[in-house]
């Protein structure tokens, strides 16, 4: 029987049909599981988000298998299909993924439009855990549920405040980062998001987060929050191009505002 399609995208079910394949061939029985995460798995994908995944292995990579993991994604990025150059994830050993306490090990990432594996923190994160376990896409191997402990709300809502503040730290400190028509609507709806975590011990979209944040912030935030969500398409092209002012200066308003509507305290 067919397997039934994970995504409505058919060539990319085709570029992760290749990458499972080829992480089998890399891996053997090393590997324990494959998951998408991220947008595909609490919604609100489109043909420009991010193909997050996680994969589980039973313990550190030897370098030997490192070099056939980089030949791997080296020969997925260089596919014709435009989805190749977008898969995002990082590489968990079993004892880091089980553990309750994020180790903050640097862990093998692959970064969205690279093709070169690297070493971060990125992913080693409640919030990832916490969708991978609650939302997760299998791909390959058991249940989320059978590899990774429960997270409780406030566990989620204590990250969510350290990301938020430290977040704020670094763009507050440097402001003109920020100045793009990517990165400016992407800090409006990640505060969303997060104000809304805060709020319901639980990991949504960032666009759910959008449409709480329209009803339960102040009513004088509704435009820059839209507006935000209407400049998701094309972020290749949006991040070389400067922000509308307005909305530049509303979301350094904006981000006090939800730091303050977070109980966060910060030296600004």
């Amino acid at each position: 029987m067919r397997a039934k399609p994970v995504t409505p995208y058919p060539e990319l079910n085709a570029v992760l049909h290749e990458f499972v394949s080829g992480l089998r061939d890399v891996l053997g029985e090393e590997l324990l599981a494959v998951y998408l995460q991220g947008s595909f798995a609490v919604g609100d994908y489109d043909q420009d988000s991010d193909v997050d995944f996680l994969v589980a292995v039973r313990q550190s990579l030897s370098e030997d298998a490192i070099g056939r993991l980089q030949r791997l994604h080296s020969g997925i990025f260089h596919d014709k299909c435009a989805w190749a150059q977008h898969l995002e994830g990082s590489y968990f050993p079993l004892e880091i993924l089980k553990a309750a306490q994020p180790s903050r090990r640097p862990l093998l990432y692959l970064d969205n439009a690279h093709e070169q594996l690297e070493w971060s923190t990125h992913d080693d994160t409640r919030v990832v855990r916490w969708v991978v376990r609650e939302y997760g896409i299998l791909l390959a191997g058991p249940a989320a549920a059978t590899l990774i402990e429960p997270v409780s709300g406030d566990d989620l809502r204590s990250e969510i405040r350290a990301t938020m503040r430290d977040w704020a730290q670094k763009i507050l400190a440097d402001p003109q980062q920020m100045n793009n028509r990517w990165y400016q609507p992407y800090a409006v709806l990640s505060y969303c998001r997060m104000l809304h975590t805060l709020q319901t011990g639980r990991v949504a979209s960032k666009l759910a987060g959008a449409r709480w944040a329209e009803g339960a912030l102040e009513p004088r935030w509704i435009p820059l929050i839209r507006r935000a969500g209407l400049e998701r398409p094309d972020p290749g092209l949006k991040v070389r191009q400067p922000a509308d002012p307005d909305d530049f200066a509303s979301t350094l308003e904006f981000i006090r505002y939800a730091l303050a509507k977070g109980s966060i305290e910060m030296n600004l």
